[in-house]
């Protein structure tokens, strides 16, 4: 196949473009490096089935030659980026989704849009079943990444029933490994670098909420199968394991051997106090669940930014 992948510079799209290239594909990354890093695709330069184009997808976007799948990767996704950048996150939920997804109409091609868990909001129902609503905040500072995504759900649905496009919608619970950028707010990347620096780990709250943390090679194995065999129904692809930002924050101390201190500071408005996802569809539709495990995937992710902090 010839996919092309929106954000493929990012955290997730370079992933998933490795994991295209590995199974012999051909990938045309796109990416304007608002949030992508050009060092996550350097040793993809030169491959002779990729190929890069420097481009925001919010834009008018045209892709010579045949593609088989459009996939959108493309948007801030750290509440540092999408606080720093919001209308840049709400235009490419909303124009580069309507981009993309005009590209596999024109082209034929399937769409695949990477959704989130932050649809669900601070969620009511728990752990979150495809099937919930959710409880989000539209006009909160976190509205312009939960909007948008849930924007770009209602208009892929709508060109699936209107134009009959095939289409997939993931729905991503936090991910963490290699290739996460330092200082991205998020709290797996926050806690390894204040810990390998011997700084304060930052909680906020008291450190009792919950997240469910799935390690980067099995969320985009998940992704690929949802691409390769889903349907066009929202699927959650996440660790249903859960823990405590607390935990985590130990766990951290402990494999870094590190004697930092913990740091408390007030919640975030709108920070959602639990997140699980309920995988049932992925088991039985895709026959996919999470095989790392948190202190593994931690363990990896640790050995990753000791590299990249002495770099």
């Amino acid at each position: 196949m010839r996919v092309l992948i929106t954000g493929a510079a990012g955290f997730l799209g370079s992933h998933l473009t490795d994991r295209f290239l590995r199974d012999g594909h051909q990938v045309v990354g796109l990416d304007n490096f608002i949030t992508g890093n050009p060092e996550n695709i350097a040793h993809l330069m030169g491959h002779e089935r990729f190929e890069f184009v420097q481009h925001n997808i919010s834009t008018y976007t045209y892709v010579s030659g045949p593609l088989d799948g459009v996939l959108h990767f493309a948007s801030p996704a750290s509440p540092i980026d999408y606080l720093e950048h919001p209308i840049a996150t709400l235009k490419v939920g909303a124009l580069g989704t309507h981009n993309a997804l005009g590209l596999a109409k024109a082209k034929g091609a399937r769409f695949f849009l990477a959704s989130t868990s932050e649809v669900y909001g601070d969620p009511l129902v728990h752990p979150q079943p495809e099937s919930y609503w959710g409880n989000v905040n539209p006009i909160g500072p976190r509205g312009v990444y939960d909007e948008a995504k849930r924007f770009a759900e209602a208009m892929t649905m709508a060109y699936h029933r209107a134009h009959s496009v095939d289409t997939r919608i993931v729905r991503i619970f936090n991910t963490y490994g290699p290739r996460m950028r330092p200082h991205d707010g998020r709290v797996v990347s926050n806690f390894i670098v204040q810990a390998l620096q011997g700084e304060p780990l930052t909680l906020y709250g008291d450190g009792s909420q919950t997240r469910s943390f799935c390690y980067v090679d099995d969320e985009v194995e998940g992704i690929y199968r949802l691409f390769m065999h889903g349907d066009a129904q929202p699927t959650n692809i996440g660790n249903p394991h859960e823990f405590t930002v607390r935990q985590l924050a130990e766990i951290v101390l402990e494999l870094t051997g590190s004697s930092s201190s913990l740091a408390f500071k007030a919640l975030p408005e709108d920070d959602p106090k639990v997140r699980r996802p309920d995988i049932t569809r992925a088991r039985t539709m895709l026959g996919w669940e999470p095989q790392v495990a948190l202190r593994d995937g931690v363990g990896r992710t640790i050995e990753y930014f000791r590299g990249v902090l002495k770099g």
